[in-house]
């Protein structure tokens, strides 16, 4: 709710009080969002690694905090940012000290959110491996639910509360609200330590995975039998893995003991682990390797959901008031897509799949694969509704010379982002858990915000490039800072047209794919996947 508190309304801090274009908003913005979903990997490594996913959480929120004081010192010291233009005839623009005053803060709070974000879902996945908990098989599964859930009602709270004291009492206690409700988690989160269950980690996850590579590439002349009985595997003691899956078979080479005397020392560890790996090694790269055709089709998605700054502006040119005394922040519409995410949720583990079981008789749960391209084409939806809303928007204006369309048209897409979010981030976060090794685990639940992290650099390249394609030959840009002029119902069609593209593209990396880890042992036992 902190972290999420001082973003929405973000672009109107940046233009009305930093008096930025709103391509330049936009791009420092998709740098900040960009960074903030990539730290979570760098964080993700560190917690597996080295300091375990409790002391990176910590980390985190004292961190983010940090940076969310900073980002409120903004507001109070004036020096802090540029003069109002109301008080001078020519706006001033902003200065090299006040920017990087402003980038600090960003960059704290991107470091800190890693911290947070890269452990705290997998941490809490922790707390289940004990216990009562462990016995129960779909538990898992209305965690991953539920977490989501809770999230987006923090972030519910955020886009209404936090967006309306910004917009109605100030920039100052806009920003310091989130920095308290930081304050407020860092202190409960370490009082509740003694009662959280911390797994140990492990040796540098990221060395053991290039290491497999050097390995099979050291022993690239090795020739491997056909099947896997005829070899001796080195295994870690203790590991259910005594042998290395058939996909990826070169890497195998990695992990073969030719000569036991001479590759393993007597407590049966390599000699050398650039030339010996173990199977668990070995498996956790092709896990990897074989997952990154999917993670890129929810990256290709996270596209669109990343265009955060034009629905600001487009809600801010439409009539907002519902009564004669509120008017609804510009911000606060993305509340929609909020509370569609969270009706998502209850219909589909409430309603959905209690009804589908009673009627098969059996359990029934739909496949995350599946649930994933569901998201990608309610996605393809919210693109075109929007390019349509705006065209409409657009001609209305013009014809009436100038007045307001009712903002309540924004609602369906707001409502079918909410609907891709909840159907393929869920699952994805489901997917690269269940299919990576228990190991990466916080690595794992990473996976969606790098691919956001990505999907942020290319949304900037690609708004630069229609940017500077739309206004060749002196005409006006399609994302023209004044949104009458511009033609963003041409640049949602863009989108829409790489996320078909996209939904092609996850349908032919699903079928390659195949089956799902346990899936098929998970069909037997529970009942029907669909």
């Amino acid at each position: 709710m902190a972290t999420y508190g001082v973003m929405p309304n973000m672009t109107l801090y940046l233009i009305k009080e930093y008096h930025m274009e709103i391509t330049t908003a936009s791009n420092v913005l998709f740098m900040w969002s960009s960074a903030t979903n990539f730290m979570p990997l760098v964080a993700a490594l560190l917690a597996d690694s080295f300091f375990g996913r409790f002391y990176t959480i910590g980390f985190g929120s004292i961190i983010c905090f940090m940076g969310m004081i900073l980002l409120w010192s903004t507001t109070i010291i004036p020096q802090a940012k540029p003069p109002p233009c109301s008080n001078n005839p020519i706006c001033t623009s902003v200065a090299i000290p006040q920017l990087v005053l402003l980038c600090t803060s960003f960059v704290l709070i991107s470091i800190g959110a890693g911290g947070i974000r890269s452990s705290s879902l997998a941490f809490g996945a922790d707390q289940l491996e004990n216990g009562e908990f462990k016995r129960k098989s779909n538990l898992k599964e209305s965690y991953f639910t539920w977490y989501y859930a809770s999230y987006t009602l923090s972030v519910l709270i955020a886009l209404t509360c936090v967006v309306y004291i910004q917009d109605n009492v100030g920039w100052g206690v806009g920003f310091l609200v989130p920095a308290l409700l930081m304050l407020i988690g860092v202190g409960s989160f370490f009082l509740a330590s003694p009662f959280y269950v911390k797994l140990k980690c492990r040796s540098s996850l990221f060395t053991g995975l290039v290491q497999v590579v050097v390995a099979s590439f050291n022993n690239r002349s090795l020739e491997l039998s056909d099947g896997t009985s005829n070899c001796t595997w080195h295994c870690t003691s203790g590991s259910s893995l005594d042998c290395p899956s058939e996909k990826l078979r070169f890497l195998n080479k990695a992990c073969v003991v030719r000569d036991p005397e001479t590759d393993l020392t007597p407590d049966g560890r390599p000699k050398n682990p650039w030339r010996l790996c173990t199977v668990d090694q070995v498996e956790e790269l092709k896990s990897t390797i074989k997952i990154l055709p999917i993670w890129s089709t929810g990256m290709i998605m996270s596209i669109n959901i990343s265009q955060t700054s034009f629905p600001i502006i487009q809600a801010s040119s439409m009539n907002r008031q519902i009564t004669s005394n509120f008017t609804i922040p510009s911000a606060s519409f993305n509340t929609i897509t909020v509370i569609s995410v969270i009706l998502w949720i209850f219909l589909y583990d409430r309603i959905f799949l209690p009804l589908a079981s009673r009627v098969t008789r059996r359990p029934f749960r739909i496949s995350p694969k599946t649930r994933m391209g569901i998201g990608i084409f309610f996605s393809i939806l919210a693109m075109i509704a929007t390019s349509a809303v705006e065209g409409v928007r657009r001609s209305r204006h013009a014809r009436s010379g100038g007045s307001q369309m009712s903002a309540m048209w924004l609602v369906p897409q707001y409502c079918l982002t909410g609907f891709a979010e909840a159907s393929n981030v869920i699952a994805q976060n489901e997917f690269y858990f269940l299919e990576f090794p228990r190991s990466m685990s916080s690595v794992a639940l990473t996976m969606n915000g790098i691919g956001m992290s990505l999907a942020n650099l290319i949304a900037s390249f690609l708004m630069n490039f229609v940017d500077w394609i739309s206004k060749k030959g002196g005409k006006e840009s399609w994302i023209s800072s004044d949104i009458n002029k511009g033609r963003y119902d041409y640049y949602y069609l863009v989108l829409a047209g790489l996320s078909v593209a996209n939904m092609i593209y996850f349908l032919v990396c699903s079928s390659a794919y195949g089956p799902l880890k346990g899936e098929k042992k998970l069909e037997e036992e529970q009942g029907e996947v669909l």
